[in-house]
């Protein structure tokens, strides 16, 4: 086993999720690239690839495994300032394509650090390009064609289950309630998209991300399950508080009480936890 509790942590979730972990030993005295991680799922990778004696600072996404908020902050991936991120002298820096302002990542660049950018699509190749960058970034290639490997056939295995359901498609409404008033989640989403991995049916359409929570949108969306985030629920003040809104009393979800809650950054987060958590949500829609 390994020695220290971090790596036991991350062990645990692999093993858990059917990803044993496989680290290949790099050439003695080489020295391997200081990270920067800009992304909570791209951390997850970097201590999945046993990398994380690499990684030298995160930012505020970066909370799983529990050793990752441990390491230097560097602020939320949005609100980046290069001073901070280059006071810990990496050799490159990850992120996905929303981290910025673009003139700090500018600024990283013309310092001679290396910047991979992920593009999010809400797709399974969002898991594939995040494994690949810290691949590549880490110089542990090797590893994550194997881990890439793993999580393949994680992932087809989880869409035989959901295509494989019986039952009907549910209506499912995400709401995000991280911020001083309710959202609800349309189209082009990460939130619509793991509705369908999961084998529901986003109960609003016809407008692209997210908009306010209306008794009018409640009554026309008519979901059957309430979809959120474990930190969501808590900002309202918790469950109970959740169903006391009035928009809500105009929904089948809310007669049958059907809510579905998941940590954000394991359900939006489209990191290497993705299969484990679309088979979650799948089970949950159809209890």
């Amino acid at each position: 086993m390994f020695s220290t509790p971090s790596r036991r942590q991350v062990l645990g979730a692999a093993l858990a999720a059917g990803l044993p972990l496989a680290v290949k030993a790099q050439p003695a005295g080489a020295r391997l690239p200081r990270l920067v991680t800009i992304n909570g799922a791209i951390t997850e990778v970097v201590y999945l690839l046993g990398a994380e004696a690499q990684l030298v600072g995160t930012d505020t996404t970066s909370l799983f495994p529990s050793a990752a908020q441990k390491t230097p902050k560097v602020g939320y991936l949005r609100q980046l300032s290069a001073e901070g991120v280059l006071s810990l002298k990496p050799d490159a820096v990850i992120a996905t394509s929303d981290a910025g302002p673009p003139v700090v990542l500018d600024q990283l660049r013309s310092a001679g650090v290396q910047v991979e950018l992920v593009k999010s699509e809400y797709t399974w190749n969002d898991v594939s390009s995040k494994v690949q960058a810290v691949g590549r970034a880490g110089r542990r290639e090797t590893a994550a064609r194997e881990l890439q490997a793993r999580l393949d056939v994680e992932w087809a295995q989880v869409n035989r289950q959901v295509a494989g359901a019986s039952r009907a498609k549910p209506r499912v409404l995400f709401i995000l309630s991280h911020g001083p008033s309710p959202q609800v989640a349309g189209q082009g989403t990460a939130a619509e998209a793991m509705i369908r991995f999961a084998g529901g049916v986003n109960a609003l359409s016809g407008f692209q991300g997210y908009r306010p929570m209306t008794a009018e949108a409640m009554a026309s969306a008519a979901p059957d399950v309430i979809l959120s985030t474990d930190q969501g629920i808590e900002a309202l003040g918790g469950i109970d508080k959740l169903w006391q809104r009035p928009e809500l009393a105009l929904t089948p979800a809310y007669r049958r009480r059907a809510l579905v809650s998941q940590d954000a950054l394991l359900l939006l987060g489209f990191g290497p936890r993705l299969p484990q958590a679309v088979r979650e949500l799948h089970s949950r829609f159809h209890a």
